[in-house]
Parts: C-alpha cells; sequence; structure tokens
C-alpha cells in the first residue's frame, strides 16, 4: 500500500510534469525508431545519448533513456513483421511468424498484436516493479558487506557463463572489462595502478567513452561490414490494421502467458531477452488450438514472444534500482547514467532520491500509453525509416559517437580511446566474444572491491567472513552451481549416451 501511495503521491507528480513528459515522449519516438532500424539497437543509442543527458536533470534524462529502452523493443517487432529483420535480439522469435503473416497480407493485425501485447505486458511488468521494488530494496538493507560481494559474484558469473555458447569467451570478457574499471587512482591508499605513466588514465576511463565505442562505434562496424550485404523486402501492412474477433480470442492468453515467462528473465544476470521469448514460443506452439498454423503464420507465434519480450525489458528495473545490478547490455549503460549524476542506485536509493525513483517508474506507465500510440496509428511513418540509405546511417551514427566522445572533455585522448575501443568490439563480435560481461565487470568491478574491502576490514583480514555468513554461502554456493553445473551435466548426458 505505501508503495502504490509513492506512486501516485510522488512518482506521477514528478512525472506528469510538461519537462518530464517531454522527456518521455522523446524518449519512446527515439526508442521506437532505433528499433525499427535494422543493426543499432537500443545500447548504442544510450550509449550514445550519454553525453548529452549529462546536461539534463536526472529525472528527465533518466525518463528519456527508459524511454528509448523500451521504445526499442515495441519498434523492433515493426521491422520483424514487414522486413523478417529484428532490428532488436528480443524480436528475432517475432520474425518466424510475424513475417508469414505480412507475406499473407495480414501484416496489419501482427503489428497490432504485438503492439497491444507489448501494451499490456508492459503494462502489468511495470505493476510488479512497483510492488516488487520496495520490498527488494528493504532486504536489500538488511544485507552486509560480504552479501553484497557474493551478489555481485553472482553476477559476474552468470553473466559471463550464460552469455554466449563458450564460458571461456564470456570470461575473457569479464576480466578485460574488470582490468579496465581497476585503472587509475585506487580510493584506500590514493595511489594510481595500471596507469602506465599516461597522464589521462589517473582518473580512470571514462565509461562513457567505453560504451559508445563497444556498441556505436564498434556495433556499427561489424553491421555496415557484414549484415549490409542482406537484402529483404518490405512488406505490406495488408488491408487493415486492426484485429478480428478471432485474433483478440487467439491473442489474449498469449499475451499473459508471454508476461508471466518474460518478467523473472528480466530479473536475473544474463536472463536477456532472447530467451524467454523462445520459450514463450515454444510455449504457444504447444498450446495452441491450431499447432498445424505454426511456420505458416500463426498469430499467437507473435502475441507471447512479444509480451514475454516487453516483460523482460521491465523486469531489468528490479535488480538495477534495487541492488545496483544490471541485468543487460543497455541496463549496464543506463547504470552509468546514473553514476554520472553521483547516484548509486541501490536500497537507499528509495530513501535518498525518491523523486527520481518513483518518477522513473510512474514514467513507464505513462510511456506505454504513449507508445501504443506512436505505434499503431503511425506505423506507415515508420515503415519510411526503412527506406534510408544504411551507409548513411552508419556513417552519422559514427559521427555522432566521435562528436559525443570530445565533448566529455575536449581531449584527443578520449577520440583516440573511442576508436581504439572500437576496434576491439568489432573485433570481439567478430569472435562472438561476448560484450555484457566486458560492460558489467567495468562498471560492477570496483564496487565489487570496495564491498571486499569492507567485509575484510570488518572482520579483521578473516576471508571465511563470505563462507560464515549464512546468506553470502548460499548466494557464492549458487554461483559455483552455476559454474560447474553445465559442465558436469552435460558430461552426465555423454556417459549415459549409449555408444
Amino acid at each position: 500500500m505505501e508503495a502504490l501511495n509513492s506512486l501516485f503521491s510522488v512518482g506521477f507528480a514528478t512525472a506528469l510534469t510538461m519537462s518530464n513528459l517531454l522527456w518521455a515522449l522523446i524518449g519512446c519516438t527515439l526508442g521506437t525508431a532505433i528499433g525499427v532500424l535494422p543493426g543499432i539497437g537500443p545500447a548504442a543509442t544510450v550509449a550514445l545519448l550519454l553525453p548529452i543527458t549529462s546536461r539534463i536533470d536526472p529525472t528527465g534524462a533518466l525518463i528519456m533513456l527508459a524511454g528509448v529502452y523500451y521504445g526499442a523493443m515495441f519498434g523492433g517487432s515493426t521491422t520483424s513483421i514487414l522486413l523478417n529483420t529484428p532490428g532488436e535480439a528480443g524480436s528475432i522469435v517475432s520474425a518466424l511468424e510475424g513475417n508469414k503473416m505480412a507475406r499473407a497480407g495480414r501484416g496489419g493485425p501482427a503489428l497490432s498484436t504485438a503492439a497491444i501485447g507489448s501494451f499490456l505486458a508492459g503494462t502489468i511488468a511495470t505493476v510488479l516493479l512497483t510492488l516488487l521494488a520496495p520490498i527488494v530494496a528493504d532486504l536489500a538493507l538488511k544485507l552486509g558487506p560480504a552479501e553484497n560481494f557474493a551478489i555481485m559474484v553472482l553476477a559476474f558469473v552468470a553473466v559471463s557463463a550464460v552469455v554466449g555458447d563458450i564460458p571461456q569467451k564470456g570470461f575473457v570478457s569479464l576480466f578485460v572489462g574488470l582490468a579496465i574499471g581497476m585503472i587509475g587512482i585506487e580510493e584506500q591508499s590514493g595511489q594510481a595502478r595500471f596507469t602506465l605513466g599516461v597522464l589521462e588514465l589517473t582518473d580512470g576511463i571514462d565509461i562513457v567513452v567505453i560504451a559508445m565505442g563497444l556498441f556505436a562505434v564498434g556495433e556499427t562496424l561489424y553491421t555496415a561490414t557484414y549484415e549490409n550485404r542482406l537484402q529483404a523486402r518490405v512488406e505490406g501492412i495488408g488491408k487493415s490494421i486492426w484485429m478480428t474477433k478471432s485474433d483478440w480470442r487467439r491473442s489474449w492468453k498469449p499475451w499473459l502467458r508471454g508476461t508471466l515467462i518474460g518478467f523473472p528473465f528480466g530479473t536475473i544476470p544474463a536472463g536477456g531477452t532472447e530467451m524467454p521469448t523462445f520459450l514463450s514460443y515454444s510455449a504457444e506452439k504447444k498450446l495452441a488450438e491450431h499447432p498445424e498454423e505454426f511456420g505458416k503464420g500463426a498469430i499467437e507465434g507473435v502475441a507471447g514472444p512479444e509480451a514475454a519480450n516487453n516483460a523482460a525489458v521491465t523486469g531489468t528495473l528490479v535488480p538495477l534500482l534495487t541492488l545496483g545490478i544490471p541485468t543487460s547490455a543497455t541496463a549496464a549503460i543506463m547504470l552509468s547514467a546514473f553514476q554520472q549524476y553521483n547516484i548509486t542506485p541501490g536500497p537507499l536509493l528509495f530513501d535518498t532520491n525518491p523523486d527520481l525513483v518513483w518518477g522513473l517508474i510512474a514514467s513507464l506507465y505513462i510511456g506505454n500509453v504513449m507508445l501504443l500510440i506512436l505505434n499503431l496509428p503511425l506505423v506507415g511513418i515508420w515503415i519510411q525509416l526503412l527506406r534510408i540509405p544504411r551507409p548513411l546511417l552508419y556513417g552519422g551514427i559514427v559521427v555522432l559517437a566521435t562528436m559525443g566522445a570530445y565533448a566529455l572533455r575536449q581531449s584527443w585522448f578520449d577520440l583516440m580511446l573511442l576508436y581504439i575501443v572500437g576496434l576491439m568490439g568489432f573485433a570481439m563480435k567478430r569472435f562472438d566474444i561476448p560484450i555484457v560481461p566486458l560492460i558489467v565487470g567495468l562498471i560492477l568491478g570496483p564496487m565489487a572491491e570496495k564491498h571486499f574491502r569492507r567485509a575484510m576490514t570488518i572482520s579483521q583480514g578473516d576471508a571465511t567472513v563470505f563462507l560464515t555468513r549464512p546468506v553470502s554461502l548460499a548466494i557464492l554456493s549458487l554461483a559455483v552451481l552455476l559454474l560447474v553445473g553445465p559442465p558436469l551435466l552435460r558430461s552426465w548426458r555423454k556417459m549415459r549416451r549409449p555408444a
């Protein structure tokens, strides 16, 4: 009840101001456009916007970035359905059935079930966020440095072992991120470390430059090099964009099931949007009244995954706001936006910055309504974006990244670093090394070190403090299980397999 009082008395009072409504509209519009354009994605867009948001008040900036994040999920379905080219990873599954519907002249109903399902799932997930976030924050306040360090170890293991096909590549990425995060002056001793005598590195490497290099420059170089050759035909909407009674009857249950599948995955490290959308698709295929239509344009195969996609995105805000732990690449970059304002997301955020956190949550309700209006009646405008020449698009992204990096400190060193990191991001993408562990290690590494030092100071140097505290031991045990469980399970399956 207290959460609802805070939402209405503080949240909507903050989110409904003219300036914050404008930032929400800008974020939703930009996010939809980014979702429609294939090969960019919300992570690169949020990274590009970081230099701009540093000059905006924190609440408005985070409302806009959140609008970009979940707006991209709405827009990604348009490209998947009409072009058969997902604009975002979470929209991959929607292309399986959505594009078949578009080819059969039912692109309009496919877009409608995607937009309405996204709205419904986003709203339900935001209600869950409203109710759960304060509870999780209260529980987190009872955790000490040992437990907080254990949670971050679990996040490191989860994003490294689960993301990608080969866990070793994930850990390589993680250790690179941890190493970069250690560069600069060490807080306790005041000594510079890993600076190689370069004066510009004494303050550390700016997360904004790293984010723009990896996502804006690296991803753009990769997309322009390897994916720009793909040719696809834009399908038409069809006779009408509205759903029939049969479409409504077949969609409402997948919307609800997709929401219940997607939200929990968003709250766990490395949950992502790909896994819940595939699980939703599989569930709908098994539960459908007409399973024979799957592969030929089943509307359930669009409704469920799109709901799961948007519910998962909202779910990422639970650990981000309550524990300060990002569970996706975009959430990690949003965490760096908090750090730009010297705001630390975590359990104290609800007490120290209630206007910001409740205003952000209230903006999600408002943004969902905005996105429904933007995506259904204005779908014809978004289709026109697909006709923008790719070379102009990619060139513009690199130019914006260059201007943003230089605007931070007017330093040639930041520009050089931007392109070095961009080439590194290109190489990581080329050799299938996940980027998310690097970003998580870079941001959470210094925080984990701080909690580790505090725990060791309190225990007077006794490292067993992490094993003697029950909660810390349970979390570390889960991390070990997550690390050794999959290899052991694969070995056991091989042993049971007949010769």
